[in-house]
């Protein structure tokens, strides 16, 4: 049996993460599969990660998710002590940021990505940026269960938006409430449903822009939901908005398309290789509210454009399913 060592966050509680999925789809592909890290504070998770690779050296490969910010340190710590020991590594590439790293610090990103066996990018953006910097590197995507997806057939669609993220700088919440704002000069009763929990204090500063603005009536703010909860509630909403400044491949985004509700989102990142302009979705400048606002108005009075989106988007992340996924770790780790 095939030993898999799998650096990375690996907190318990919330929702399943990418990391718990992946490490599901790995031990029903038959390997034993040993997870680093669980611990909450920042330093100990490092000295735990650090602990799990020496006790299992023995380990036939180690997978490192890579992000951008901190922690693209204990990445690169991992796996220059994989190194030090002889074994292989594949770091799985998260940050959406990773090439404004690649940019900043070319000598550390050689030491972490050169001497990988493969760097793994669940975005075709991301594998074209590291592909330019001659970083030998395959697209497997996050992969959702389709199954448990319901696909929804909106025949009129009402101003009724889902915003689904957690409350950071950089996935720009302050955009979707303006949207809003600016929705409701035409449309008085148009809603916002904002889901997810606070990562930096911008859900509190949410909350006090939308009572400066008086908006209460028309935003609802959730907080943390379980995947089951949120799924129910993008049944009562009709389209989704994505406002991030810095992206990848959003998980909420690919279930949206899944749901078959019609995004309208930024055009940053990885975004521009996840939807198609015009084709699987609708796509804006970063933090331009007119733009947003003015694709959802559109959604609004072409009915039948929103429909045609939503099956195109849905029959394009097939490709997303988790079996295809599993297939394709099976053949990079065979």
């Amino acid at each position: 049996m095939k030993k898999v060592l799998y650096i990375g966050n690996h907190l318990k509680g919330g929702n399943p993460t990418t990391s718990n999925q992946l490490s599901l789809v790995l031990k029903e592909l038959g390997m034993e599969v040993v997870s680093y890290s669980d611990k909450k504070s920042k330093i100990f998770r490092l000295l735990h990660m650090c602990w799990g690779l020496l006790k299992h050296r023995k380990a036939s490969i180690v997978l490192i998710d890579t992000y951008s910010t901190l922690n693209f340190y204990y990445a690169l710590i991992v796996s220059q002590l994989a190194r030090l020991f002889y074994i292989s590594y594949i770091p799985i590439l998260h940050g959406g940021n990773l090439p404004k790293r690649l940019q900043e610090h070319p000598r550390l990103s050689r030491l972490i990505f050169s001497n990988a066996t493969i760097n793994i990018a669940p975005s075709k953006y991301l594998k074209e940026v590291f592909l330019s910097y001659n970083f030998k590197t395959e697209f497997i995507a996050n992969g959702i269960d389709l199954q448990y997806y319901s696909f929804k057939k909106r025949k009129q669609l009402a101003p009724k938006l889902l915003w689904v993220r957690a409350f950071d700088q950089i996935y720009n919440p302050f955009m979707a409430i303006a949207v809003l704002e600016a929705l409701k000069k035409t449309y008085p009763k148009a809603q916002l449903c904002m889901v997810g929990p606070d990562k930096d204090g911008s859900l509190q500063q949410a909350k006090a822009l939308v009572r400066l603005k008086k908006l209460t009536n028309n935003i609802e703010f959730t907080g943390y939901l379980t995947k089951e909860e949120w799924l129910q509630k993008a049944k009562n909403f009709d389209i989704f908005i994505n406002t991030t400044t810095i992206d990848n491949t959003p998980v909420s985004v690919i279930e949206a398309m899944a749901l078959g509700l019609p995004v309208v989102s930024t055009n940053v990142g990885g975004i521009p290789y996840l939807i198609a302009h015009e084709e699987t979705g609708l796509l804006v400048e970063s933090k331009n509210v007119e733009q947003m606002v003015a694709k959802i108005l559109y959604l609004l009075n072409h009915e039948s454009v929103g429909q045609q989106l939503t099956i195109n988007a849905r029959a394009m992340i097939s490709k997303f399913d988790l079996e295809t996924v599993k297939q394709s770790w099976k053949k990079i780790l065979s």
